[in-house]
């Protein structure tokens, strides 16, 4: 990606306030929210740039035909524009590129992760008018069009090829060695998809100590989420004391052996040890 440009701080509070409202609204909007988390990762993604990859999304739906007919059909003519007339799709260099986890970009470069490209195209069919949604495999996101007794899937990571049962096990089962479970193709929520774009990035800042300020925003944005994981108070603690905020960083691990004190007693004894640590680094 390009050298890290982060937003100004009014900047990223004024995203992250709209984050928080669009996660709580009634009907949260999954590109919105996508990109909202674009601009707090690139501060050179402006409104006028959020926008445009709006209006992206309804030129492209708007090349879609109109009613192709049932849930294979919409599959197919999804995998025919998006995946063999504009090259979406992605392989496993797009992994090693942040950019490969933000929408804009995605848009931008046709190249992404599974998810983001999931989210293109969930994006795309929904506007023109396709029974559209996305199906959160272990390991490997993908597309699901129709109701689940004629349900279709789709990887846009492969260009949108659409599965057989076969492939979807075989998907599932390189992923967990376990067999596909049919509770596995139910409809992924929009602010789940949301939580495990975030968990891909903070992963890929995990896996370089250098970007801690990427792992810090991921677990900042997945917090503001209405339901996340408690123990996300703990990473971010740990990344503040990472990033040399001592104080900031003791204080969350205070708070959150409090939470943890009702249940791990010994556990929250040693949260409050890391606290004193962290503090006394400031001597």
């Amino acid at each position: 990606m390009r050298p890290p440009n982060p937003p100004t701080p009014e900047r990223s509070a004024e995203l992250r306030q709209r984050f928080a409202e669009e996660a709580r609204s009634g009907r949260p909007d999954l590109s919105a929210l996508c990109l909202l988390l674009g601009a707090e990762a690139d501060g050179s993604l402006d409104e006028a740039g959020m926008d445009g990859a709006q209006m992206e999304l309804d030129r492209l739906a708007g090349e879609l035909p109109y009613r192709p007919g049932g849930p294979l059909a919409w599959a197919t003519a999804l995998h025919r524009l998006l995946g063999v007339r504009y090259g979406f799709g992605g392989s496993a260099a797009d992994y090693r590129h942040l950019e490969s986890s933000l929408l804009h970009e995605v848009l931008r470069r046709r190249r992404g992760l599974p998810i983001l490209l999931s989210v293109v195209w969930i994006e795309v069919a929904r506007r023109a008018g396709a029974p559209v949604y996305g199906v959160a495999l272990p390991g490997h996101f993908v597309v699901g069009f129709g109701p689940v007794e004629e349900q279709v899937l789709a990887d846009p990571f492969d260009g949108g090829r659409v599965l057989t049962g076969t492939d979807a096990e075989l998907l599932v089962t390189g992923a967990t060695g376990a067999p596909l479970d049919p509770s596995m193709l139910t409809p992924a929520d929009p602010l789940d998809v949301v939580l495990r774009v975030l968990n891909n990035i903070r992963a890929w800042a995990a896996a370089r100590p250098e970007r801690s300020d990427v792992g810090l925003w991921a677990v900042e944005l997945s917090l503001l989420l209405p339901s996340h994981p408690a123990r996300l108070r703990y990473e971010r603690a740990q990344l503040l004391v990472q990033r040399g905020d001592f104080l900031a960083g003791a204080a969350e691990l205070d708070a959150y052996a409090d939470v943890v004190a009702a249940v791990d007693e010994p556990t929250a004894q040693g949260m409050r040890r890391q606290a004193h640590a962290a503090r006394a680094k400031l001597n």
